[in-house]
């Protein structure tokens, strides 16, 4: 068995493609940015993408409360209200469709 080079396994397991358009402008920049952090063109334009997608995703699942929110949320929490007589007929038509016990 012929031992894979770590890099050449990564490569390996990289299974799916983005293809996408340049101008000329950006695909410059994006290789001498690249150069200057010694990465491939390919690894940076994934790190960046990556690093990109993970904060937008964090900023939208995020809940950030001022503390007057916060305290009522935490409040509503703790000591949540009695349910009224239609949540509860509610909440039966709704066990009576999933069949919860």
């Amino acid at each position: 068995m012929v031992p894979v080079l770590k890099k050449q396994q990564k490569q390996l397991e990289k299974i799916d493609r983005i293809v996408v358009w340049l101008d000329p402008d950006q695909k410059r920049r994006i290789e001498y940015a690249a150069s200057m952090k010694g990465m491939s063109i390919s690894d940076f334009i994934v790190s960046g993408a990556d690093a990109a997608a993970m904060q937008t995703i964090q900023q939208h699942e995020l809940w950030l409360l001022t503390g007057r929110d916060r305290e009522a949320f935490v409040e509503a929490l703790l000591h949540p209200p009695v349910p009224s007589a239609r949540m509860k007929a509610a909440a039966r038509r709704y066990r009576r469709r999933v069949r919860v016990s």
